[in-house]
């Protein structure tokens, strides 16, 4: 996350809180966490500073404790649930900021679930001067296209936390473009750089909340390099997102016989087995889309560890990829990427990071 343009983000008030904040929001304990906040707040703690340096830090430290098995799917929904009533009290402490005429709207591409880093953005732009509007998750985009035609916004910026959704948020973008209303994306989903959002069609790139308020400030940016992805008439995405279903049933099988302890796995433990292969090859799929190996790498070191955390051996993902290989012959960019997994998936077997202290 950037840094605050108010200054360093992290303070002794804020550091102290970040421990405590993350207790009540495991608790579930929604007053607590707010009272906290607002008892920060009414300190003279800068709003930006609550939302940047204490609440997106200790949620990234939650899907953490995720992602190595120390919390349950349910407390890291029940977590992010907290969190976003703790935004709002921010927003209802800070009352009303906006002085500028200029209207932005705030949008995820369908499929994108995670509300939570875009309304950090809509706060902190908020805070800024700017009215928002934000349109939630997952809109389809037609719906976006529509809306934009009739409010004429400045600019729409488009949050993905998963890149496995970048095929959807080029749709997301051609409808914005196609209502003459430039594009600024950011989030996890886009990666580390400005690359995947310039491949997209997007205008600009923002590595978080405060970059983009800094963007904003000089816009719209100069027009870049359309964007086409010339590629894609080779068909391979649209040939591999339609045998995704054969892939996965052929992989079950696959594991049936590489893998014994599938044999004791009981229903649930065989529906998150087939939940993984389809993320295996949606992740794939995006890779492809997008021509970038680093989407299936990155997406392949994450679950070795999540694997790992889980007791099951992130080795049993090698013949699942060999299937694949030896299965989507003839498509060289498929093959590719393919290979790059392979290597990752070596490198992520010789051990996973711990999570970071908070």
């Amino acid at each position: 996350m950037s840094a605050s343009p108010c200054g360093s983000i992290m303070t002794p008030m804020i550091k102290k809180a970040r421990p405590a904040l993350l207790r009540l929001l495991l608790a579930a304990d929604e007053p607590g966490a707010v009272r906290l906040v607002r008892r920060l707040l009414d300190s003279g703690v800068d709003h930006e500073r609550v939302l940047l340096g204490l609440v997106a830090p200790v949620m990234a430290y939650v899907g953490h404790l995720w992602q190595h098995n120390r919390l349950s799917v349910a407390h890291e929904h029940a977590a992010s649930s907290v969190a976003e009533r703790v935004v709002a009290a921010v927003r209802v402490h800070a009352g009303a900021r906006p002085h500028r005429r200029d209207r932005l709207v705030i949008a995820c591409p369908e499929g994108e679930w995670h509300t939570l880093p875009p309304r950090l953005l809509a706060e902190t732009l908020r805070l800024q001067g700017w009215p928002v509007t934000f349109l939630g998750a997952g809109l389809p985009a037609a719906h976006l296209t529509v809306y934009l035609q009739q409010y004429h916004p400045v600019a729409v910026l488009l949050s993905a936390s998963l890149t496995v959704r970048l095929p959807q948020a080029r749709r997301s973008v051609l409808a914005a473009r196609r209502a003459g209303v430039p594009v600024l994306a950011g989030g996890a989903g886009f990666g580390h750089d400005a690359r995947l959002a310039l491949r997209l069609g997007a205008h600009a790139w923002a590595s978080g909340p405060s970059d983009a308020a800094a963007l904003l400030h000089d816009w719209p940016p100069k027009e870049p390099a359309h964007a086409t992805l010339e590629h894609l008439a080779d068909e391979e995405h649209a040939r591999l997102c339609r045998a995704i279903p054969g892939l996965t049933d052929s992989a079950m099988q696959i594991l049936r016989e590489e893998f014994p302890p599938l044999h004791d796995y009981d229903r649930r433990q065989l529906e998150a087995t087939r939940d993984d292969l389809q993320h295996i090859l949606n992740f794939l799929a995006a890779a492809v889309y997008l021509d970038e190996c680093t989407v299936f790498t990155e997406f392949i070191g994450w679950l070795a560890s999540v694997l790992a955390a889980r007791d099951v051996p992130p080795g049993s993902v090698q013949p699942v990829l060999a299937h694949f290989q030896n299965t989507l012959d003839g498509r060289p960019r498929t093959q590719r990427i393919l290979a790059a997994g392979q290597h990752a998936l070596g490198i992520a077997l010789q051990g996973s990071p711990a999570p970071p202290l908070l």
